[in-house]
């Protein structure tokens, strides 16, 4: 049995996990297109992620307010009475690219808390900044009826031209805005 000095705990202790490299761009394009194949091919739907956030958050929401989901055609078309809004495959591909996100990151040496901001504004600012546009981003997804991701790739995916004006249109918006919000990156 061999004991370690003092030094070489802190230096055993002291070694992280190093990053590795990010999978190249093209080859995940290739694979987010077999993904997408497959999704198509198997459900008969593109991929998406504000339905199956929106599901789980009519599920908390008939378990709090079971009366305003039942008065609600829009929910009720998803949950009320005998319904359960839990029952929908895109529910399991949303907890599912969650879980991989965090396996992902953990593989990887990158699965760690921090704030990502420029050096002008302060954590809060920098939070509460992303509270605000992400709560912008999921109203306007589902008063659009889908998501970026779900305009983007399956709507892209089919050729459809009002998924193609859409992202011109997402990304032009995105450059004229981040002149006047760049003060919280430089």
């Amino acid at each position: 049995m061999t004991t370690l000095t003092g030094e070489q705990t802190a230096k055993k202790t002291a070694v992280k996990r190093e990053a590795k490299a990010y999978v190249d761009p093209y080859y995940a394009g290739i694979l987010l297109g077999i993904v997408l194949f497959l999704a198509f091919f198997l459900t008969g739907s593109g991929l998406g992620a504000s339905g199956g956030l929106n599901r789980i958050l009519v599920f908390v929401e008939d378990l709090v307010a079971p009366g305003h989901v039942n008065r609600t055609p829009y929910l009720l078309a998803m949950a009320g009475g005998e319904k359960n809004p839990l029952d929908s495959w895109v529910v399991y591909v949303t907890i599912g690219v969650v879980l991989g996100g965090v396996v992902s990151g953990w593989r990887n040496g990158r699965l760690k808390f921090e704030t990502m901001r420029g050096p002008q504004i302060s954590n809060r600012m920098r939070w509460m900044m992303a509270f605000i546009g992400g709560g912008l981003m999921g109203y306007g997804a589902r008063f659009a009826r889908g998501c970026t991701s779900g305009q983007a790739l399956s709507g892209g995916a089919v050729l459809s031209v009002g998924s193609w004006a859409f992202m011109f249109a997402v990304f032009g918006g995105a450059y004229a805005l981040a002149y006047f919000l760049r003060k919280f990156w430089n």
